[in-house]
């Protein structure tokens, strides 16, 4: 039991905080890694074989907590006349990561001839984790909104998300159910559409049934945040 309240916050704080950090900097490893031309989830498996490897993973940091309560802390923090440069630092880092994604899609794009304006690119998951209907805070909107600025036409696809509540919120429209049982190879449909760009942002279970040669195009970009589909079939990886 905390002594008072102050302390009682302070470790919810610095709880949500560490956690924050330890997530930026798996997400910094992700960035030099990319240039280095060098799978992450392969770095930190090997890593992960020293008994005391803290085994965090790269990805994108929404929800109410992890993504908010550092900045209670920070504000403080100033308040006091002190600046925290490492926990800003990894909210830096962390915010960045969904235009990494998305330069990342468009750079394969157009290594593949894949005119960018216009194409059809769809997003697997809008919650802000998987197999959880919470869609507060989520960073996969950021992602949706610069794919749409590129001139692109972005779906998406969340078994587990409210579809009022995402359009209320967001403005943005879920796929009906049907595309996912489509997807999965449950029923068949006509005048399917072929994606050019596929991000896999929320790893919900039912995205590991996909079939997505189901659902891509001939040329098409795969991109998997989240590092739960086969590896053989995806163009790169967080």
């Amino acid at each position: 039991m905390a002594p008072s309240i102050k302390v009682a916050e302070a470790s919810k704080g610095i709880e949500n905080a560490q956690r924050d950090v330890n997530i930026s900097f798996v997400n910094e490893l992700a960035l030099i890694f990319d240039r280095m031309d060098i799978d992450t989830g392969d770095v930190l498996e090997a890593a992960g074989s020293k008994f005391n490897f803290l085994r965090y993973k790269p990805g994108l940091v929404g929800g109410h907590c992890i993504s908010v309560d550092p900045y209670y802390l920070t504000h403080k923090a100033v308040e006091l006349g002190y600046h925290p440069d490492v926990i800003l630092s990894g909210r830096r880092v962390n915010n960045s990561i969904p235009s990494f994604i998305v330069s990342k899609v468009v750079k394969l794009m157009i290594t593949k001839d894949i005119p960018i304006r216009g194409a059809t690119v769809l997003i697997l998951g809008v919650t802000f984790k998987e197999n959880c209907p919470d869609i507060r805070n989520t960073r996969v909107v950021d992602i949706y909104r610069e794919l749409s600025d590129y001139g692109m036409n972005v779906d998406v696809c969340d078994p587990w998300a409210d579809k009022q509540e995402l359009s209320d919120h967001y403005n943005i429209e879920l796929l009906s159910d049907d595309f996912l049982k489509f997807a999965s190879g449950e029923m068949s449909q006509k005048n399917r559409k072929r994606y050019k760009a596929v991000i896999l942002a929320t790893a919900h279970t039912e995205f590991t049934e996909l079939n997505l040669d189901r659902i891509t195009d001939d040329i098409c970009v795969i991109f998997d945040t989240k590092g739960i589909l086969d590896r053989n079939k995806v163009d790169a990886r967080l």
